[in-house]
């Protein structure tokens, strides 16, 4: 994305960081809302009308009985009070009310943005308005797959809903990163490994969120081990190759585990080749990356052996964000450099 004027540059900037700290707090409160068991109080699609939260006891009424028609209040929730029941609205609410304000705050700039910059220069931008409005869609057919025949909504699902929201916020700070950064450097690594990096941190937060929907943080706490043994005794090595491992508690948090051991083993790799061949352009991002590694890395333990504790379990999320900032801010600096001459690393 080229803007010339500066001032525009300005604003865009300014306009594209404060979206990015917007995506950011929406995906905290996405996380809390599944961690409390919020994401089901809501139970029909309003895209205007759900702008308001209930005004009168009339309202909260209709929204409580709504809720007692869905298998989860029946079958978990049955003894659910209207006070209990307000909890968890409010965190949906709050959840659906970002997402529709991120929506304005996009679109808005965007129109007035189309004037005073060339179309071409805009595409990429037009493209994450079209997958904001996207993840609306798939919060909400997220939502339908518990409202019928489970109590909760599907996992591949949550996922889905979960990366692509992922995806925006790094598309969003890339976009940020042209209105401000500019490198020159005559030396790079090969693009493809970076890519990688970032390709493993989007799978583990996939699996995260495989975690997250079906509870297996809170089976198995214990760590390194799982229980007794490396793998979980509750199933054969032979079925992580099968699909239906990825419906198995065990196995997921399994998966979780070992995925985060490559991701630091592929770290480490990066750090010694970065500093081996004197790529101090590099040094910043990879120590900070190093570091956002490390606190996750903990943090994960942490939830694990404290049975998924909401406060860590919300932290180990919101690190989550910041790890997948700084692996964009190193694929940044990478594709970036000069193209002229440039020597690329293994």
């Amino acid at each position: 994305m080229y803007i010339e004027n500066n001032q525009i540059k300005k604003y865009v900037s300014f306009w594209l960081v404060s979206l990015f700290w917007l995506m950011a707090i929406m995906i905290i409160i996405g996380g809390l809302t599944r961690l409390t068991d919020s994401g089901l109080s809501i139970t029909q699609w309003q895209l205007f009308s759900g702008f308001l939260p209930p005004l009168n006891n009339t309202d909260w009424d209709k929204y409580f009985h709504l809720y007692k028609e869905i298998p989860e209040f029946k079958i978990q929730n049955f003894e659910m009070t209207l006070n209990e029941f307000k909890i968890i609205f409010w965190w949906e609410w709050v959840h659906r009310f970002l997402g529709r304000l991120i929506g304005i705050y996009y679109l808005i700039p965007l129109i007035f943005f189309s004037f005073k910059i060339r179309f071409k220069n805009l595409i990429i931008l037009y493209l994450i308005f079209f997958l904001i409005c996207f993840q609306g869609f798939m919060g909400w057919y997220m939502v339908s797959s518990g409202l019928v025949d489970r109590i909760d909504v599907s996992h591949f699902r949550l996922s889905v809903h979960l990366v692509i929201a992922f995806i925006i916020l790094s598309l969003i700070l890339w976009n940020y990163f042209n209105t401000k950064i500019i490198v020159f450097s005559d030396e790079k690594l090969k693009f493809s490994i970076p890519v990688i990096f970032l390709i493993l941190i989007f799978m583990q937060i996939t699996i995260g969120a495989f975690v997250s929907g079906m509870d297996a943080g809170k089976i198995y706490n214990s760590w390194p081990l799982m229980g007794a043994s490396y793998f979980p005794n509750d199933n054969n090595f032979i079925d992580l190759f099968n699909f239906s491992a990825f419906s198995e508690p065990s196995l997921v948090q399994f998966m979780h585990r070992n995925l985060a051991y490559i991701i630091c083993l592929f770290y480490l790799f990066l750090l010694i080749k970065i500093y081996i061949n004197n790529l101090s352009k590099f040094y910043f991002a990879i120590n900070i990356l190093g570091l956002v590694l490390l606190i996750q890395v903990l943090l994960g333990i942490f939830t694990l052996t404290h049975n998924a504790q909401l406060m860590l379990s919300s932290m180990h999320q919101i690190t989550s964000i910041f790890l997948v900032s700084t692996s964009v801010y190193l694929l940044y600096l990478n594709s970036k450099s000069s193209k002229h001459h440039s020597n690329q690393l293994f």
